[in-house]
Formats: C-alpha cells, structure tokens, sequence
C-alpha cells in the first residue's frame, strides 16, 4: 500500500493508512464492537495485520468495559484475543507504575492469553501480548548456541511463537525489549540478541531493522560523539542494506509500517546518507510515530529536522 502525500501536517494515529481500523477505532472509542469483530476476523490468515489491529484497538479499548461486554455478549476468538491485548496492556501500566493491583492484573492477563490461546491454537497473537509480560517476572531460559553473551530469558515461550509464525514481527520486538537496559538486560546482551535474529530473517524482511532498534535503545547522549555512531562502516552499511533490501517490499504491505520506516529514515540521516532518507520519508508520506524521535528530544521537532536535513517540506507554525 503506498502512502499519502506528504500535504503539510503529520498523522500521528497508529490506525496510520488502514482506513478500516481507523474507521474501527471511532467505534470502539463509542463502545460498539461489531465492527472490530469483522475488521479482525479477516485477519484469522494473516498474523501482521492481526497483531497489527488488535494492539491499535486495545490502545483505544483499554480505559472501558467494552471488551468485557464483548465476551460476555458475543463471545469469540476475536473478543478472546482482544480481551488479552486489553488485560496485558493494564497489567503492564500497572507494574510499571508500581499500583497495588498489578500482580492480580497480571494474573488475569495471563489468564485472558491462555484462553484466547486455547480458542485460537495456530494464532501466535495471544502468544505474542503474552511475551509483552515476560520482563514483569524476569523468565529466564538457557539461551541456544550462538549468542556471545549467552543472555537467559523467555526463550521457550519465544520459540513457540516462532513454530505459529517465523518472521512475525511483534513478537521479535517484544522478545528484545526483553533484554533492554531498563528492564532489567544490557546494553550489550541487546545487541547479541538483536543481531542474531536479524540474521536468521531473510534479508527483504523488517526484521533485519533489529539491531538499529538495539541502537536507539543504547543511546547515550552523555557519551562522546554519541550521534556520530550510525555513521560508523558497519551502521551505516546496516541501514543502506536494509534500505536496497527491504524498502521496496514495502510496497506490498496492506498498511504502511511506519514504526519500522521511522527507524530506517532516522538511521541514513544520522549516517548522513539523506538521498535514501528522502526515499523513505515518501514511503511514510504524512504518517509519524513518535519512536525512535522522542529518544533524542520533541517527536515532531526531531522529525522535522531530519526531513528538513533532507530538503524535504515540514509543517507550518500553528
């Protein structure tokens, strides 16, 4: 699907240029769910834009009761799996913010992943919302032969995921969070795991955007020269690799993935190659995504100077 014009303004909802989830969206934010159910039923084959939809809609479905009705009126393993996505989402609110209810949250969000597992055995979805909690209770599985710094975590529950779906893209990003510096991994065992599932993927997949991931999570800015790294040979060739590989893939996408586009975009403009830069801004066309911009300052003022490094049009003053 190739994105809009870029027409002077950003589009910052995560709906993005899939135009039935946003329309979704309006209805779940009214307490309607039927339209949710049919936008997800479609996806039952397709485990992207099923990941892709169902965390979009729980970020809008989180602060009501809608997915409750939902089960209790028509169940499904549509409204299972939202009901997971919604019961992750506050369970993890809740340990992050330290609330006296998390670890029962938590117990029925684990609960509500099972259930949705159960109706759904060959959907990785629920699997995956279930991943997004493995750092709350730190698992730590042995790691497989290959990885230099051997770091242990939900390795088991990662390797059933990849049995469902191989490439699939939230869960690869939900198990390197995992070894992130702020919970609870290094800096160093990111960069082992993130490289050694870049290159398991083939190379026109966006998995291979992995290590520039790491990247931005290691940044330092107290750290000397810590904006000259991306153009270091082996960022660099990184970023323009997954540039001539993956970019025109993205063509094909039924949405346009633009977390995935930002990371790419940022990653040449800090190597200083902005004519590929300039590429990848027309693939995102209006559509922002706060990460990775926010990492080193204001999302929109990051943004805007890297498109502006690019010659490329920003918005206007309000």
């Amino acid at each position: 699907m190739a994105a809009g014009l870029f027409e002077g303004h950003y589009v910052w909802h995560p709906a993005a240029d899939d135009r039935t989830l946003a329309g979704v969206c309006v209805d779940v934010r009214a307490g309607r769910y039927r339209s949710a159910y049919e936008a997800l039923a479609e996806t039952r084959s397709d485990f992207g834009l099923r990941a892709h939809r169902s965390l979009v809609l729980a970020s809008e479905a989180a602060g009501s009761d809608l997915v409750e009705r939902w089960l209790d009126e028509e169940p499904s393993p549509e409204a299972a799996l939202m009901w997971a996505r919604v019961a992750v989402q506050r369970a993890v609110r809740a340990a992050d913010g330290r609330d006296e209810r998390a670890e029962a949250l938590e117990r029925i969000a684990l609960a509500a992943c099972d259930r949705a597992g159960a109706l759904a055995p060959g959907d990785p979805t629920p699997w995956a919302a279930k991943l997004a909690m493995a750092r709350l209770h730190r698992l730590r599985d042995p790691a497989p032969q290959g990885l230099l710094t051997a770091p242990p975590g939900p390795w088991r529950l990662f390797a059933h995921i990849l049995s469902l779906d191989p490439w699939h893209r939230e869960a690869h990003h939900r198990f390197l969070s995992f070894f992130f510096s702020r919970h609870g991994g290094s800096v160093n065992a990111a960069w082992d795991v993130a490289a050694f599932l870049s290159q398991r993927a083939p190379a026109d997949s966006a998995l291979r955007l992995l290590p520039l991931v790491a990247l931005v999570e290691s940044y330092n800015p107290s750290q000397l020269l810590a904006d000259r790294v991306w153009e270091q040979p082996q960022w660099r060739s990184t970023a323009l690799a997954i540039y001539h590989n993956w970019l025109p893939a993205v063509a094909g996408y039924r949405f346009t993935p633009v977390l995935d586009l930002a990371y790419l975009a940022h990653a040449l403009v800090m190597a200083q190659r902005e004519f590929e830069a300039r590429a990848v801004f027309a693939a995102m066309g209006p559509y922002a995504s706060r990460m990775p911009w926010s990492v080193f300052g204001d999302p929109a003022e990051q943004l805007s100077r890297a498109r502006r490094a690019c010659g490329l049009p920003v918005p206007g003053p309000a």
